[in-house]
């Protein structure tokens, strides 16, 4: 079990974003869990619904440095990671650092640029690292991408490619609000921001031991078993053309250990596993010509699995 302070940081961070976001509790949850995991979001919904609201209120939160890059279809890779200056009086270049040199990023409507300018963001979100002119430099610690994209049926999109969608832990749709929560949206609206006065209920530093404690969870072989037999079986499912990489089955398991560390436990459990799968694994999925023609969705498919492979079950010990 976590200890009673461990649980209580949790619970403010996620008290703290709930002040400005409405019935949206298992988003934010789960935005939480990519957090503990040290992984990187991907929201994917129609605009208007609170993506920016959310990513900023988690930041604030954790007193983390926050940064955004607004994608556009002229953005160039240099806007994303920076550029070197000449500065003629010192006759040197000079490094100015881009919006990615921060602790939590917005990448908002990341698929309305380029997949040139797109894949400034993978060395990054990968490696913790950007390379400018040959020289390397480290992200921040914690170093967490939320990006935002429109539904690719959206004119003026590009589809991510498979490598970028790899690079997120998790892929989110947040939806509409109920008609209840959107009423209460509008009065909050009256009232003015509230993003605002949101006030750091963590420290930086208590976010790392949390990510290093999330780490530490315990899982079982039986899970690990587990978690290879669902991401093997995506590789061989019917409707699949190609199913998720080895990349995915790591994915899984840091997943499910900060789903675990969330809920108050030090080891992990089935539910766990089968929880955040869809969540990681779904994204990963390209699907075969004829399954999209017959409607056939990567939930689908993992809704199929999930019922089909073998869960652990701990044998008793008599």
């Amino acid at each position: 079990m976590t200890d009673g302070m461990t649980h209580q940081q949790i619970k403010k961070i996620l008290q703290n974003v709930e002040k400005v976001m409405i019935g949206k509790n298992d988003v934010t949850r789960l935005c939480l869990v990519a957090l503990l995991a040290e992984g990187h979001v991907l929201l994917e919904d129609v605009p208007g619904v609170g993506k920016t609201m959310l990513v900023k209120a988690l930041s604030r939160s954790v007193n983390a440095e926050f940064k955004r890059i607004q994608f556009t279809p002229d953005l160039l890779p240099s806007d994303v990671i920076g550029v070197s200056i000449y500065n003629p009086k010192e006759m040197e270049f000079s490094f100015r650092p881009g919006p990615i040199m921060g602790h939590i990023i917005l990448a908002d409507e990341i698929n309305r640029t380029s997949p040139k300018t797109q894949s400034a963001l993978l060395e990054a979100m990968e490696e913790h690292s950007a390379t400018i002119d040959g020289v390397t430099l480290d992200m921040k610690k914690p170093f967490f991408v939320m990006a935002t994209q429109n539904p690719v049926e959206y004119e003026g999109t590009y589809p991510l490619p498979e490598a970028q969608l790899d690079r997120f832990l998790l892929k989110l749709e947040m939806g509409y609000p109920s008609a209840s929560e959107e009423l209460e949206l509008l009065t909050r609206s009256l009232k003015g921001s509230r993003i605002d006065q949101l006030e750091p209920v963590i420290s930086l530093e208590d976010l790392r031991n949390l990510q290093r404690q999330a780490k530490d969870v315990y899982i079982e072989e039986m899970m690990k078993q587990y978690i290879v037999e669902l991401a093997g079986s995506t590789r061989v499912h019917p409707q699949v053309h190609l199913g998720v990489s080895p990349r995915a089955s790591i994915a899984l398991l840091r997943a499910s250990q900060a789903l675990a560390f969330l809920s108050g436990r030090d080891y992990v459990v089935p539910d766990d596993i089968q929880y955040m799968a869809p969540y990681v694994f779904s994204h990963r999925l390209i699907l075969k010509t004829e399954a999209k023609y017959e409607g056939v969705s990567p939930q689908d498919v993992m809704e199929d699995l999930l019922s089909t492979v073998h869960v652990p079950v701990k044998k008793a010990v008599k």
